[in-house]
């Protein structure tokens, strides 16, 4: 597995590192990650479309989702099937997102290896790198020419952790309003709201405090990816409302 993982994920993050830096002006190592951050973001495009698509099409059935749960709370086995059948009639995949998160997982920890490596010190193994690529004549830590990739970056880390509570407040429904009946909320509308809570501010802080105590070059991969998936979600969101 571990073979597999190097020679199909690794190895070709590493080369396309490799070649970027030799071609990109001074060798600017963090111009490279900019590169190879939205370079993998664009192969990944379309499944990151469809998985869009499916969340905007779970909102806009969210209010008959929730009257199906109501009505056969009692009734599991109809329940599933009446849910199912509503995916079906709205053209819904319910297993897109999870299929991009599972397809994207290894490339991110990948791209995450090789620029940690790097970061800490510009060495490449020729071993690695394929024939057609050559180690680069010069790479430079500094993004920019003021930015130390090597060093952390407070900066950096806290606009990561505002761009990702942007994205995060995009991506999640808004919250459902607070039960005023006196009756007891139901299990999962308590499980909704608190997913919805943690990944809007508590995720955001996380990802900041992984990005602080990284390096400036996972700060960086951290804020491109971010700024590539808010942009995404709202071209999406506007060809959507387009067609509609």
């Amino acid at each position: 597995m571990a073979s597999f993982f190097h020679t199909a994920i690794y190895q070709p993050i590493y080369n396309a590192l490799a070649f970027i830096i030799g071609v990109v002006p001074g060798g600017d190592i963090g111009i490279a990650i900019v590169l190879i951050t939205i370079l993998v973001r664009l192969i990944l495009f379309p499944l990151s479309m469809s998985a869009i698509k499916t969340q905007i099409s779970m909102r806009s059935i969210e209010s008959q989702l929730k009257e199906l749960r109501e009505k056969l709370k009692d009734n599991k086995e109809e329940l599933a099937r009446r849910t199912m059948a509503l995916f079906k009639e709205n053209n819904i995949n319910p297993f897109a997102s999870f299929l991009l998160i599972l397809i994207q997982l290894p490339i991110i920890i990948g791209l995450y290896l090789v620029l940690e490596h790097e970061s800490k010190a510009v060495s490449f193994d020729p071993s690695i790198l394929y024939v057609f690529v050559q180690v680069p004549d010069q790479a430079s830590l500094l993004f920019l020419g003021f930015v130390d990739l090597a060093g952390k970056s407070i900066v950096l880390a806290i606009i990561v952790a505002i761009t990702q509570f942007i994205y995060a407040r995009l991506m999640m429904p808004a919250l459902p309003p607070k039960n005023t009946s006196g009756n007891k909320p139901s299990f999962q509308d308590d499980l909704s709201r608190s997913m919805n809570l943690q990944m809007k501010y508590v995720f955001p802080v996380v990802i900041g405090v992984v990005a602080y105590a990284a390096s400036s070059a996972i700060a960086l991969y951290f804020l491109v990816g971010n700024l590539f998936s808010i942009g995404q979600e709202l071209a999406i969101r506007r060809m959507h409302n387009g067609k509609k």
